[in-house]
């Protein structure tokens, strides 16, 4: 890596770090901190929620299955498409609807105190789990790049994520993974076509791709895997507490469906393009095994990429991935404060709240780095996202899901199908391989995970209905829900225009930036020019809107 690609890395970090405490004096209250004051464009928390999502495992996890197995990571990723449409449909107005801060809020209005505790204390265990896979692959790509050791890359990257998120809450987060969307895609407009160009073309990649390349499944992800893996995907997005956040901070439920929406359009795209790096690598390096194949992705880069833009890629892939860890944190940093302090001590006033709320990001953030530094020890990054959500997705998210469409279900029947589903899944993971020799492969561990608990939801709902079980207890959540309808919602205008506009200003500096690399760079000139000047225009448009 040259001089240039690490000066450019430096600019962007700060253009990143600045953008996110820019709104340092945003988190007056815990719904400015943690929902960004209840109205947030529709468009900035969709290309949000795309990105906390997308970058976690794009670049390393999915472009290591897209290595080896070729269309198969494309198929994977189409299924989180089917998820959003159907979110948007019918599960991100539901939400929406709540008029919850959080999940957790949701689950105390409906459920009870105590249900919620039990909730939060799962989550919370998981959330380390699942932010720790998430910061361990920015590390990795940081390592490809640069040679830095992965563990000195897990420390620096997990405390500058934990420092800008804990200061600036949910408008930090929203803002930043807004920018890191429009210089990925910039950034992926280049490599497409000079990987392209290095293969010699579109016909020779096919021709000398692998047997069954481009095949949609193969034997390890079969078609019975993608229909697990997308209600996986389905639960996961619409259940996820840290996700829900994100339909629940617009203003209408018809924004909420608009978030769903462009969250399914985005993954009907981006898997085409962005899993043709790592395919064409395989071409031009067939050697890479075990956990070398999760840098294909960026060793690609490093082969195309004109100097500086390589720097620019890998900022934006570094930053992009460690939004789904920024958006973690702060959700459960909401959690832990809104759910849990504010309940134990009710008198706390808003300026002490928001002390706590910071000292909860940065210990979150802290532990969240061990578990990072834990990651090669539990199998690799692959193996710790795919088992991570055949365990807990079906368990953890479809109850109170299922919820927001029954009045029947309670804080123990709910809780019943999470503890048994939990119970059995870890069993057969854990357990069964040496107490009764049974190992699921992949796909039979995704059919349980997922099975287990919609089979159990349905029996019990049948049952409920049979009995005319008692429905009190939603008569009563309907009542906290009508008062909060009725309350009227602080003024947001003047935070979405300031996020608007630090949004405008980010995407021309890095336009600027990209335009300014032209020059330098030895090929693809034009190209890289025509992408710098068209995100410089769309920079100067956004910044012209927020006034």
């Amino acid at each position: 890596m040259s001089n240039i690609d690490i000066i450019v890395i430096l600019v962007f970090t700060a253009l990143v770090f600045i953008c996110g405490m820019s709104f340092s004096k945003a988190g007056k209250n815990m719904k400015s901190y943690f929902a960004a004051g209840g109205a947030l464009p529709w468009w900035m928390s969709g290309l949000s929620l795309f990105m906390s999502f997308f970058s976690a495992g794009t670049f390393v996890v999915w472009g290591s299955i897209a290595y080896s197995s070729g269309w198969v990571a494309i198929t994977v990723q189409w299924t989180m498409c089917i998820a959003g449409v159907i979110i948007g449909f019918f599960l991100a107005p539901k939400w929406q609807k709540t008029k919850a801060l959080t999940a957790a809020e949701y689950i105390t209005n409906r459920f009870g105190k105590s249900t919620q505790k039990t909730y939060t204390y799962l989550f919370l265990v998981i959330s380390l789990f699942s932010t720790g896979a998430f910061l361990y692959p920015v590390a990795k790509i940081v390592e490809v790049s640069t040679g830095i050791p992965i563990y000195t890359s897990i420390i620096f990257l997990g405390v500058l994520i934990l420092i800008y998120t804990a200061v600036g809450g949910l408008w930090a987060v929203i803002v930043t993974d807004v920018l890191q969307f429009i210089v990925l895609t910039a950034a992926v407009l280049i490599v497409v076509p000079m990987s392209f160009d290095k293969v010699g073309g579109v016909n020779n990649f096919i021709a000398n791709a692998p047997d069954r390349f481009f095949e949609f499944t193969n034997t390890e992800y079969t078609w019975v895997f993608m229909i697990a893996f997308g209600l996986y995907n389905l639960f996961f997005i619409a259940g996820n507490w840290a996700y829900v956040q994100r339909y629940t901070s617009v203003a209408t439920p018809k924004d909420a469906k608009k978030v769903g929406w462009l969250f399914g359009g985005l993954y009907a795209i981006s898997p085409l393009i962005w899993m043709i790096p790592p395919m064409i690598y395989r071409v031009l390096n067939p050697e890479l095994n075990q956990l070398a194949d999760e840098g294909a992705y960026l060793l690609m880069c490093k082969e195309v990429l004109p100097v500086g833009m390589l720097g620019l890629m890998l900022g934006g892939m570094v930053f992009a991935t460690s939004s789904s860890v920024n958006t973690t944190l702060n959700i459960s940093a909401g959690v832990l404060t809104n759910d849990l302090y504010k309940n134990l001590f009710p008198e706390t006033n808003d300026i002490k709240l928001m002390r706590v709320a910071k000292i909860a990001t940065v210990i979150l953030g802290i532990l969240t780095i061990v578990v990072a530094l834990l990651v090669p020890y539990m199998g690799g990054i692959v193996e710790v996202v795919l088992s991570l959500g055949a365990l807990t997705g079906g368990a953890m998210f479809l109850p109170p899901l299922w919820s927001l469409f029954s009045k029947h279900q309670t804080g123990k029947t709910i809780l019943l199908v999470t503890s048994v589903s939990l119970v059995v899944n870890f069993f057969f993971k854990f357990f069964a391989p040496d107490i009764i020799g049974i190992t699921l492969s992949r796909s039979a561990e995704m059919v349980v995970g997922m099975g287990l608990p919609i089979a159990l939801m349905v029996l019990i709902e049948i049952i409920l209905v049979k009995t005319k079980s008692d429905t009190s207890a939603y008569d009563d959540y309907e009542k906290i829900r009508q008062l909060k309808l009725s309350d009227v919602e602080e003024k947001v205008s003047e935070g979405n225009k300031k996020g608007t506009r630090v949004i405008g200003i980010g995407v021309a500096s890095t336009g600027l930036l990209i335009l300014i690399l032209s020059f330098i760079g030895e090929s693809g000139q034009l190209l890289v020019g025509g992408v710098g000047f068209s995100v410089l225009l769309l920079g100067l448009f956004i910044i012209k809107k927020s006034k």
